[in-house]
């Protein structure tokens, strides 16, 4: 029997090249991806210098404008993105690390530890992420951006565990697994060779959706001064800060919302485009 994710890269070879949603989502994603590894080498300006008027309206100097301190916003921007993909990478990764390894312990923990594990999994899931997040930044000292990806991660975690599980379980019943075990293959060489195979291309539809969560999630921790500390300029904090000057000057909100909002449909839209390579089944049915 072929494991279910072993034939994945034959799918991406035979996937139909005119999935306008997931090219769509993936050129959005990548723009920010150039934009934030740009920022590594180079800014249309100097990042905290103040290099024109007040509120200036967007210009050929200044495409999108100057905050109130004078700064270009298209650069704050720029390195927003770069915060943005941060934090989402981070979260995810800690949230897949711990989020995988408390699902695979549960799927083949005894009955009273599986029940145990996945009731703490959804009491954590009840709360949401959001809430979930700011507790774990309330609870240190300072509002650090590691702080903010730890607590993004953890949230994450629960989603992650729940679902890993959930996965490994079904993969467990399946009979060529009761050959492995049968043949004396040990646990951890089944975990690794049978049930991470067939449960990770599903996992990573999850993760690009968590993914456009986390960014979210941290601009909403940076609106409410949980987020990453000035002068990291986050998308989240630039919105609070323009949100005094909203008529006066429209842009300095409209620019970080926008490209808030264009990054998490490129996500959500590379993730559905995951979703039909990880199930052909779907692409039948639009």
């Amino acid at each position: 029997m072929t494991a279910p994710g072993t034939d994945l890269a034959k799918r991406v070879a035979a996937w139909p090249k005119r999935s306008w949603t997931f090219w769509i989502g993936l050129i959005l994603v990548g723009i920010n991806v150039i934009a934030a590894l740009l920022t590594l080498v180079w800014t249309p300006y100097d990042p905290s210098s103040t290099v024109g008027g007040r509120l200036e309206a967007p210009s050929w100097v200044h495409l999108v404008g100057t905050d109130r301190l004078g700064r270009d916003l298209f650069t704050q921007i720029m390195i927003g993105s770069r915060i943005a993909l941060m934090v989402g990478a981070g979260a995810v990764a800690i949230g897949a690390a711990i989020g995988v390894t408390l699902g695979v312990l549960a799927a083949f923990a005894t009955k009273w530890l599986d029940d145990a594990l996945a009731a703490a999994l959804d009491i954590l899931i009840a709360f949401p992420t959001l809430l979930l997040a700011m507790l774990v930044v309330a609870a240190s000292d300072t509002a650090t951006l590691w702080s903010a990806i730890l607590a993004l991660g953890l949230a994450l975690s629960a989603i992650v565990g729940r679902l890993t599980r959930i996965l490994a379980k079904r993969v467990l019943r399946m009979d060529y697994i009761t050959a492995a075990r049968t043949s004396g293959t040990s646990w951890p060489m089944i975990v690794f060779i049978h049930v991470l195979p067939n449960i990770w291309p599903t996992l990573l539809v999850s993760f690009a959706l968590q993914f456009g969560l986390a960014a979210i999630a941290e601009a909403s921790l940076s609106y409410l001064g949980l987020g990453a500390p000035p002068p990291n300029a986050s998308w989240g904090r630039l919105l609070q800060e323009a949100q005094s000057t909203m008529y006066t000057a429209p842009f300095g909100a409209i620019a970080p919302g926008l490209a808030l909002l264009l990054l998490v449909i490129g996500i959500n839209l590379t993730a559905d485009g995951l979703r039909d390579i990880v199930d052909p089944t779907r692409r039948g049915r639009r």
